[in-house]
């Protein structure tokens, strides 16, 4: 068996190469430092563990000897875990992006040994094919210019660096303009008939529908209120939703969500939560809130560690055939449940004998709520038969940044559900991040194997913070709130472009890089940047405090000239924005003695501002010795009331 250096890695992702022939180096002086004494570029692999095409190529190429010897021989080969070096994905992808215009993973650059990137792809074949250049020949070609035109190539890496590098990002004006001109962007991308905006590979983004949905209460509009219905039913419905073991795929490869890329990530799975939980606090339907409990129900159950925090991802293949874990063939369905009951579930869920994938299908709804209650019975065998009929690979790697979403989701969840179970994991999580991976309020980016990984980025400390706003108003602890000013404090040393605005994605404890970006653009997840917006107008409303409010202004405008071509690719800053411009209510309860914290969370609508308190005040006594209510909207304060606020609901649409 071979043995390369990524032998002592904890990442699973590097270790998933470690005994391939290619003898394969993590990031690092060590790698740098071979190529300038041996006088040869670098091939640099970023991927992650759970990706389709990044086993692919690892099958095709990295397990062939023959490619393997091109490689050992005429480079030095370098292996990066893009979810644990989001700054090296972020750098070079840009540089792919330049290059080629469109990017992706596996993501395959050449360099020179200082770090200069001079061609850059994502998947290539072992062998050239239908217009696509084969690996073997890339690197011949790569290997002989390196050696008879090297010249070219280092002109190539200059100019490139060099143009990347006068890419600037300055801020504006605070520009309201760009929440109507987002919603009328979506509006136009519409899918009319299956949801979903644009064409196929269809993402959830469910950030998008967060900012729709706020667009909705804030304006009435119901045409925007549809178009997130018609999306977060047909994803329900789909073969996007895992309807036996629950949670959501990456993204759906057909426009009617009925064929997904089989890998499930944390962070769509935790963003999806929180989009089904606005959408039952907006509306009062009680679908959605079954459809976010059932989600939070798969983390909970397959993706959390046995310290309560959770796992980064589960695989698209299983032995080596991608959605080999989720397909079945009616007869299966039959020997595990029965004739009658088997034939049911087939009926309900669409299993057929010529199938929708590859002769096999892919659980979707066809039945009622009422039957997939009827037949919520046959989840488990299912789920333990599929589960020993094939293997699904677990990435058990815990990410700051993505268990920090996971916070906010389930701690939202708790607010409208009342259920304290999903309050307790996020309060279980949270104390796993605060002990293993922050430290003086400095951040890690990961711990896999019980080793922390390196410090962390951006998007860890926005997460982080924006978790700990979220859970401060689901426990009701003050703590949470002092412990998100803290860490903002941090960030903003470390991350702040005090020159130019905006927040840079490495800060001044994270390695240097040959460019230094600040991502704006909300992609499958939230940018660091619109989340540390949201996280400073949410910072100055809770506290009051003109600190936080300067600094959400700046941050605000920033954006605002970030987002002004295309607002839609912004949601979570409109999200903020929007905030900003219209600020939640702000809700102060007495509760009588016998009332329930939880009960009274779920009377008050999940983006007010929600103080409980202990017991009366001067300032806030009881009206008629019952539970009493203070809201301020706007400007100005209401009269206090024993009636909860209005939650102001959406009768539930007909689909």
């Amino acid at each position: 068996m071979y043995e390369n250096q990524l032998i002592h890695e904890t990442s699973p992702y590097l270790l998933q190469h470690a005994h391939q022939p290619v003898n394969w180096y993590p990031w690092g002086e060590k790698a740098f430092a071979k190529a300038r004494a041996e006088d040869r570029p670098i091939f640099l692999s970023i991927g992650y563990s759970t990706c389709h095409w990044c086993h692919v190529m690892a099958k095709e190429s990295f397990a062939d000897k023959e490619i393997a010897a091109l490689l050992n021989k005429s480079f030095v080969s370098i292996k990066v875990d893009r979810e644990e070096r989001p700054d090296l994905d972020s750098v070079y992808m840009a540089v792919c992006l330049a290059m080629t215009g469109s990017g992706g993973w596996p993501l395959s650059v050449f360099l020179t040994p200082d770090k200069k990137p001079f061609f850059a792809g994502t998947y290539f074949p072992k062998d050239s094919q239908m217009g696509m250049v084969g690996f073997r020949q890339l690197l011949q070609v790569i290997s002989g210019k390196w050696r008879q035109d090297r010249n070219a190539l280092l002109q190539s890496a200059e100019e490139l660096t060099e143009l990347l590098s006068k890419q600037k990002t300055s801020g504006g004006h605070v520009d309201d303009s760009l929440l109507d001109r987002a919603m009328q962007q979506f509006q136009q991308s519409f899918d009319e008939e299956y949801g979903g905006f644009g064409e196929a590979p269809k993402f959830p983004t469910p950030h998008n529908l967060l900012f729709l949905l706020d667009r909705f209460q804030k304006t009435g509009n119901s045409s925007v209120l549809r178009m997130v219905e018609l999306t977060l039913r047909r994803m329900y419905r789909g073969g996007l939703f895992d309807h036996i073991g629950f949670g959501f795929s990456r993204y759906s490869t057909d426009r009617a969500f009925q064929v997904p890329h089989f890998e499930k990530m944390l962070y769509d799975n935790a963003l999806l939560i929180m989009s089904y939980t606005k959408a039952y606090d907006v509306t009062g339907d009680a679908f959605y809130l079954e459809v976010a409990k059932q989600t939070a129900d798969y983390v909970l159950r397959e993706m959390t560690s046995p310290e309560g925090a959770f796992y980064s991802a589960q695989d698209a293949d299983s032995e080596g055939a991608e959605g080999r874990y989720y397909a079945f063939t009616p007869s299966e369905i039959q020997k595990i449940l029965g004739e009658k009951t088997g034939e049911a579930f087939n009926r309900c869920y669409g299993i057929t004998e010529y199938g929708n994938f590859n002769g096999k299908s892919i659980p979707h709804l066809m039945g009622s709520m009422e039957d997939v209650h009827a037949l919520a019975d046959c989840l488990p065998p299912l789920r333990l038969y599929r589960k020993h009929r094939s293997r699904l690979h677990l990435d058990n790697k815990i990410l700051t940044a993505w268990n920090g979403l996971m916070i906010a989701a389930l701690s939202q969840l708790a607010r409208v559900s009342g259920s304290k179970r999903y309050l307790y994991a996020a309060l279980t999580c949270e104390q796993f991040l605060r002990t293993n991976l922050c430290e003086d309020n400095f951040l890690y980016v990961s711990w896999c194997s019980r080793v922390r990984g390196g410090p962390g980025y951006l998007n860890d400390y926005a997460c982080a913070i924006f978790a700990l706003l979220e859970l401060s108003q689901a426990a009701q602890e003050p703590m949470f709130l002092v412990k998100a000013q803290r860490l903002c404090q941090r960030a903003l040393h470390d991350f702040w472009d005090q020159e130019q605005g905006g927040f840079f994605l490495s800060g001044k404890k994270n390695e240097e890089l040959i460019l230094h970006p600040k991502e704006t653009y909300d992609g499958a997840m939230p940018s660091g940047n619109s989340v540390m917006a949201y996280n400073l107008v949410r910072l100055s409303q809770m506290t009051d405090d003109a600190h936080w409010e300067d600094l959400a202004r700046r941050q605000l405008a920033f954006l605002s000239k970030q987002a002004e071509e295309i607002p839609m690719g912004h949601a979570f800053f409109l999200l903020a924005l929007s905030d900003f411009l219209s600020p939640p209510d702000h809700v102060t309860v007495v509760p009588a003695a016998d009332e329930d914290v939880s009960e009274l969370l779920k009377k008050c609508s999940l983006n007010a501002m929600v103080t409980i308190l202990k017991r009366p005040t001067a300032d806030y006594p009881l009206l008629n010795g019952r539970t009493t209510y203070f809201v301020c909207t706007g400007h100005s304060c209401l009269p206090p009331t024993n009636e909860p606020p209005a939650l102001h609901r959406q009768q539930p649409a007909e689909f």
